[in-house]
């Protein structure tokens, strides 16, 4: 009974060092490992064994069923080495600690210039973020053939103040983000959401609140401001004059208004450009365009909180990035003339 015993002792120690010594200790190279979906434990031992990231895969069933953890292997591609034991390579799988992609946003992107940075990395077609999101400067009122943007107002309360007839424009918020391989279209922008609800500080919105202002009306004020000057203190002044014209009833002939309705990346604008029938043409119609043109970064939405009063009523922004200021419209006008040849 005794021999018994002490051999019971022996082959769980065996078993025990097994299981937590690694594959080797010496080499660190990492190797991508594929869980496909329906694989179960036998399979993903066996595979683990082929690979030589484990010694003995019947020890790796071993442990996942005696653990209770042979259920609760996820699928997706892992980045493994030999040098990790197997509760450290059960872990992994069991936590969904796949590889991840990683994606940056950048502050004054529109939803054209997100769904074609998707696409040129292979993730998405531009065509599944704008058939979730909305397609960019449409009013959806009005049409029909294009899918309505999906609903996420239930889980944000932000979006409640957003018209349901325009796209999620102006709240995916600019950032650096890591994303699954795996993760379709909707959890990519529920996670720049949820990004932008964090973004947007209690203090912030009792402060929209104490103005007057929706969270709305601030962000599609800050994507105008992110389009039209880059330095923090411009766009502070364009801030000022913007809301000051708005407030007077100024139409705000913001150019950034222009190239969103028409797709061109180009700072000029021509007069038949300016006569476009769209609610987001901010020459023809006056007030604030239908909705964001572009997701705005923190800086510009926090310039539009607070914006910077002053005694100007125009500016304009040179292809260099310098900004001028005028008083008056001749004053602009000349400075036009000289500045924009």
């Amino acid at each position: 009974m005794k021999k018994v015993f002490l051999a019971l002792i022996l082959i769980i120690g065996l078993l025990i060092s097994v299981i937590y010594l690694p594959k080797s200790t010496t080499s660190e190279k990492e190797v991508i490992f594929i869980i496909k979906k329906g694989e179960g434990s036998k399979e993903i031992a066996l595979n683990l064994e082929k690979a030589g990231l484990i010694n003995f895969s019947p020890i790796f069933r071993f442990y996942v069923l005696t653990t209770g953890k042979a259920g609760k292997l996820q699928a997706g591609d892992y980045l493994l080495s030999p040098s990790m034991n197997i509760p450290q390579i059960v872990h992994k799988f069991t936590t969904g600690d796949i590889i991840k992609e990683k994606i940056t946003i950048i502050e004054g992107w529109n939803l054209r210039d997100i769904g074609f940075y998707f696409e040129n990395k292979g993730m998405f077609q531009a065509e599944e973020l704008w058939e979730v999101a909305g397609f960019p400067a449409v009013d959806f009122s009005k049409v029909r053939d294009l899918p309505k943007p999906k609903d996420f107002s239930s889980d944000y309360e932000f979006l409640k103040e957003k018209p349901k007839n325009i796209s999620l424009e102006g709240y995916l918020f600019p950032d650096t983000y890591e994303i699954n391989k795996e993760a379709n279209i909707e959890t990519v922008i529920r996670k720049m959401l949820s990004n932008f609800d964090k973004k947007i500080t209690p203090e912030l919105r009792t402060e929209i609140k104490k103005q007057g202002k929706t969270i709305f009306e601030i962000i599609t004020m800050a994507s105008l401001i992110e389009k039209e000057v880059k330095t923090k203190e411009d766009k502070e002044l364009v801030s000022g004059v913007l809301w000051k014209r708005l407030k007077t009833g100024i139409p705000l002939q913001v150019d950034a208004t222009i190239s969103y309705i028409t797709g061109k990346q180009t700072t000029k604008i021509s007069k038949a450009d300016t006569l476009i029938d769209s609610p987001y043409n901010t020459y023809k119609y006056y007030g604030l365009p239908l909705g964001p043109i572009s997701n705005p970064g923190l800086e510009s939405i926090k310039a539009a909180i607070y914006p910077k009063s002053s005694d100007y009523w125009y500016y304009l922004s040179t292809p260099d990035g310098k900004t001028y200021y005028s008083k008056t419209l001749k004053e602009h006008n000349i400075k036009k003339a000289k500045y924009l040849k």
